[in-house]
């Protein structure tokens, strides 16, 4: 039982460490936050099908607060209730979310590369939910800059990264869960 617990702490670390090193290389930024990666969700993900639900949300929410760290500077300046809201509906709580990758994972109606792909797609959609509820409710400022009504700014400027990068993940996941054996996508212990 030791060994299993190690082992699960020692490939999350991991997978965080590659999700953090991933969200690096950006293959497009927007200006006011908010990317394209080169498959930062994807080892979260991985973990929260890997390991289930629970877990993937603890995990998810560790790569949040290195998220917040490594993003903190684009929070000098606003305001403490923004500052607030945005460390938890940007950070905190957009990469927990990740952890609901793991919903689909004992359907056995599914195949690994199904399931592990829509997992990632519900994780991708509910980290976009978060990003946009921050957008219409905390940077609604900007939307007034441009002339457009907040929710349709906040889902235009979300969309326009979240979206890509979610269907970039679930083609990823859909390969990988093609491609790896089930033994080593899923732990049920």
């Amino acid at each position: 039982m030791k060994n299993k617990n190690v082992e699960k702490l020692v490939t999350s670390a991991i997978m965080i460490a590659l999700a953090t090193v991933l969200s690096m290389l950006k293959i497009w930024e927007l200006p006011m936050g908010g990317s394209i990666t080169l498959f930062s969700m994807l080892p979260i993900c991985v973990i929260g099908y890997k390991y289930g639900v629970k877990h993937g949300l603890y995990v998810g929410f560790v790569y949040g607060l290195f998220q917040l760290i490594l993003g903190v500077s684009g929070l000098k300046g606003l305001s403490l209730a923004t500052v607030i809201g945005a460390i938890f509906l940007d950070y905190l709580i957009a990469f927990s979310v990740l952890g609901f990758s793991g919903l689909f994972r004992n359907n056995k109606k599914m195949s690994l590369s199904l399931s592990l792909a829509l997992g990632c797609g519900l994780a991708g959609f509910l980290r976009f939910l978060c990003h946009f509820i921050s957008g219409y409710l905390l940077w609604a400022i900007w939307a007034e800059k441009v002339g457009w009504a907040a929710i349709v700014y906040s889902f235009q400027y979300n969309i326009s990264y979240m979206g890509i990068e979610t269907v970039l993940t679930v083609i990823a996941a859909g390969i990988i869960g093609a491609a790896i054996p089930k033994n080593l996508l899923i732990n049920n212990k």
